[in-house]
C-alpha cells in the first residue's frame, strides 16, 4: 500500500492551488505570524526564488528564516550554516519549517587525547 504524505489533510497539489494567504491560515502560530509580518527580506527572496526556480541549479541563501512555503517543495536550496552551504533539498514533510532548521550550524567536536600545555592532572596520562 502507498503511503500518500498530506499537510494538514491536503496533497501537494491542493496545497499549490491555494494562495499564499491560505496556506499562511494551515500554518501554526509561530511561522503564522512570520509570513504575515513578512519584512522586505522575505519578499525579495521569494521574488528572486520565482526568477531562479525556473533553473535546475540550487539556489543559494543566506536567509536561514525563511518559511518553507508549497512552491519550494521539490527544489534544492544551498543554505549557509556560517562556514559553508549545506544542500537542503526540500519535500513535503518540511512545510512550515525554517530553512535553517535543516542546516546546522553547530557540529560535532571530538576530542582526542591530551597534548602539550594540558593541566596537570592529565599530564599522567601516556602521550602518543
Amino acid at each position: 500500500m502507498v503511503r500518500v504524505t498530506t499537510y494538514h489533510g491536503k496533497n501537494l497539489e491542493q496545497l499549490q492551488a491555494l494562495s499564499l494567504e491560505e496556506f499562511v491560515e494551515l500554518l501554526p502560530s509561530k511561522p503564522k505570524r512570520t509570513m504575515k509580518r513578512m519584512g522586505m527580506q522575505a519578499k525579495r527572496f521569494l521574488k528572486s526564488f520565482r526568477k531562479k526556480s525556473k533553473k535546475k541549479a540550487p539556489i543559494k541563501t543566506h536567509f536561514r528564516d525563511m518559511v518553507v512555503l508549497p512552491e519550494m517543495v521539490g527544489h534544492r536550496f544551498q543554505v549557509y550554516n556560517g562556514k559553508q552551504y549545506v544542500d537542503v533539498s526540500v519535500e513535503l514533510a518540511m512545510l512550515g519549517h525554517r530553512l535553517g532548521e535543516f542546516s546546522n550550524p553547530v557540529q560535532m567536536v571530538k576530542h582526542s587525547g591530551p597534548g602539550i600545555g594540558a593541566t596537570r592532572g592529565s599530564k599522567a596520562v601516556e602521550l602518543k
